[in-house]
Order: structure tokens, then sequence, then C-alpha cells
């Protein structure tokens, strides 16, 4: 065989690989598929839905639900909840009580093609639907914009982290998160550089200057303890709590679990006494 076909053959093979891989990567970073099984058909009582258009003209929704207390004459603080891979804003309601029961409204954006959400997910799509909701978010009268805080679980942790690049939270409570997906992917065999959505939490935590909570389970499989540890190390003026659980029954010991959030939204000047 000629060098020049052989040359062609494994040009070939290498962008077949990497579309595969591509494939592949999509169904796991993106199991919307899974998730989108349990879709409600619409928001349940005392939940506002909120429609926010991309200039690609996708509609991305988002729950607000607002907390005990505030309203446009009394403007409170605000969670916005980044769910992860295999969840969606459906499934985030008993979270969103245990906030607002504590006098904070909550967001929960989805993610596109999440849901009732339009379109394709991907790291850079998914951010900039959230800066966009963001700033919606922060217009809104009942929202007091100097006590906006994001709260991501798993791959939500990573999309909490960009947007705080860009849009500086009040706190950041990072939740079962990976440093990286980059880090994640090459420790399961695939090399950094054909990551797509490498989500590099680890860069955003050193140079942030904002109150950070980071919560790992001492026995999460799918991401392990170590990268809570590891993000807490880049970032050590962060509150670190480990707790019992895996990745997917975190927290083991709920009543520790809330009690480390209140202390520390209060420590942040979110929440008052």
């Amino acid at each position: 065989m000629k060098p020049m076909v052989v040359a062609s053959f494994l040009l070939l093979g290498c962008v077949l690989a990497y579309a595969a891989s591509c494939k592949l990567q999509e169904r796991i970073i993106f199991p919307r598929q899974y998730a989108n099984s349990r879709a409600l058909p619409g928001p349940p009582d005392q939940v506002t839905s909120l429609w926010s258009p991309a200039p690609d003209g996708t509609r991305v929704e988002a729950w607000f639900i607002a907390g005990k207390g505030v309203s446009r004459e009394q403007p409170g603080p605000v969670v916005v909840f980044f769910h992860g891979n295999g969840e969606l804003i459906d499934d985030q309601l008993a979270l969103a009580a245990f906030y607002t029961a504590r006098g904070a409204s909550v967001l929960l954006p989805e993610y596109r093609g999440y849901g009732r959400s339009q379109g394709t997910p991907s790291q850079a799509a998914i951010v900039a639907d959230m800066t966009r909701i963001y700033d919606e978010l922060a217009a809104r009268p009942e929202i007091d914009g100097a006590r906006i805080v994001f709260h991501g679980r798993s791959l939500g942790g990573g999309v909490a982290a960009a947007l705080a690049a860009t849009r500086p939270p009040a706190a950041l409570i990072l939740e079962s998160t990976f440093t990286s997906l980059a880090a994640l992917a090459r420790s399961h065999g695939l090399p950094e550089s054909l990551c797509r959505h490498p989500f590099r939490t680890d860069r955003v935590l050193p140079g942030l200057q904002r109150p950070v909570l980071i919560l790992h389970g001492a026995d999460d499989e799918l991401i392990p303890v170590a990268h809570g540890r590891s993000l807490h190390a880049s970032a050590p003026e962060s509150t670190y709590v480990e707790l019992p659980g895996h990745h997917n029954d975190f927290p083991g010991d709920r009543a520790a679990y809330e009690a480390a959030i209140v202390g520390f939204l209060r420590s942040a000047g979110v929440l008052g006494e």
C-alpha cells in the first residue's frame, strides 16, 4: 500500500474515532433523553415559568419561586440553582423549598434541550443562556442584586463556575463538582484535548474573590472526593465540607448539609440570623 494511501486511511481512522468520541461524549455529558422522560407538562402551583429567547431563536425555560416575605416592595436574596446532567428543574422543588422557607427566592434555569426548553446543549450555548437569564433575573424588582447566590450540583457546578467568571455572585456553592470535566474525562482514558465541554472550574476559583462553599460526598464514585479536595486547595479561603454519601444519594447527613449551607450564607451576608 502506498504511503499516501496509508496516511489517508490513518487520517480517516482518526476522524472516525474523533466523531465516535464526540457522539459518545454528548450522550454521557448530556443524557437528556433519560432526564426528559420525567418532564412535567408545566410548572406546579406557586411556581412562575419564565422563558428567555436566545439570539438564535431558541427558547429556554426557568422556574422562579419567590422567597418567604419577598416582594417588589421588599426585595430579597435569590439562589440560582444549576442541576446535574441527568436531572431537570422539575426535580428541584424540595431544594427550592429549603431556600424559600428561609427568605431566599429561587431561580431554576433549565439547560437547552432539557425538559421543555428548545435546542441542543453544549458548554458554550448553556453558558450563554445562563448569562442572559442572569441579566434578566438581576433586573427583577423583587431581587436584591447584591445577594445573588449560585448553587451548582455535579455538572451544574461547572455551569455555575463558568457563569461566575463573568457574573460574579455574592456567594458560590459547589456540590459534588469536578475540578474540570476535562480532568474527569482524562481519568477515564479520553485525552483532555478531545473533551468538547471542559468546564474548567479549577481555573475560575483561584481568581473569583467571592465566598465559596464546597460540598462533597466522601464516597462519591462518579466524581471522586479528590476533586472536591482539589477545588478547596485551589481556593484556600473557601469553606470545605465533606459529608457521608455517594454521588446520587448525597448528602447522607441532610441536617449537616443544610446547617452548612445556612451557616455559610449567613457568614457571607446573604441570609440574616
